[in-house]
């Protein structure tokens, strides 16, 4: 995306969007396209050299912060910090996350189980939450959490995941409900397999069965995903709110 022409130049003009999980994968792809499209961005991530490439490629466009969503002071302070030099924030995309083990569920470990659901789910919960009352008091708002496909199939082997992903749909209903009122539209996407680096934590096994899956016989692409999120953070879209959005070739129908 970011090697091609804005698809709708303009249409973010005038907003300030906040990504988690922001510097590499869909995060970075939507980052790309928002800016292309006009949006200033907050871009949060813990990789430091994909968050110096990310501020190296837009330069005064974004905001670069190593952020671990998992710790509720670092989101607290991050986001002052944010406000201070953008005065504003309109949107949030929360897509930080990990796959975790792969493996029969008996067989992993508490530590990880606790790892994949911090940063899944109750990362997704901690900046929403820090979020949340700055988009209410402007009136208007979009969050979009990134789910996964495996939240309605619960696959074989991958236990943790799908549940954390499963945790954020759920969440996603809710949050649309209590924000029904508020101007602020809150929807969650559901990939399956989008080719990114996160791919590379999957065992080949896992790919395969995957892939055998889809109907469309391919993974996603970077370009697909950011299209679809960005079409959910913007006043496109006005009568959806805490729902969920199929984004698997056919796999989660």
């Amino acid at each position: 995306m970011k090697n091609q022409p804005a698809l709708f130049a303009g249409r973010f003009e005038n907003r300030v969007a906040l990504i988690t999980g922001g510097a590499s994968g869909i995060g970075r792809a939507v980052v790309d396209r928002l800016v292309h499209e006009g949006a200033k961005a907050i871009v949060w991530d813990i990789d430091a050299a994909k968050l110096q490439a990310c501020q190296n490629t837009h330069k005064d466009r974004v905001l670069t912060q190593r952020v671990d969503v998992t710790d509720d002071q670092q989101i607290q302070h991050a986001l002052k910090e944010a406000l201070q030099k953008f005065s504003q924030l309109d949107i949030l995309v929360n897509g930080a996350g990990i796959v975790g083990p792969n493996g029969p569920f008996w067989q992993v470990e508490v530590s990880d189980w606790e790892r994949v659901m911090r940063i899944n789910l109750f990362g997704t919960f901690y900046v929403s939450r820090a979020v949340t009352p700055h988009l209410i008091d402007q009136g208007w708002g979009r969050i979009v959490n990134i789910a996964s496909v495996t939240a309605n199939e619960g696959p074989k082997n991958l236990g943790p995941y799908a549940a954390s992903k499963a945790g954020v749909v759920g969440l996603t209903k809710s949050m649309g409900k209590d924000l029904a009122s508020t101007g602020v539209l809150v929807n969650a996407i559901t990939p399956a397999l989008i080719a990114t680096e996160l791919l590379q934590q999957l065992s080949a096994e896992y790919m395969a069965a995957a892939l055998s899956r889809i109907p469309l016989g391919r993974p996603g692409t970077l370009d697909e995903a950011s299209a679809l999120v960005c079409w959910l953070c913007s006043e496109e879209c006005s009568f959806s709110t805490g729902a969920t959005y199929d984004l698997s070739g056919g796999r989660g129908l």
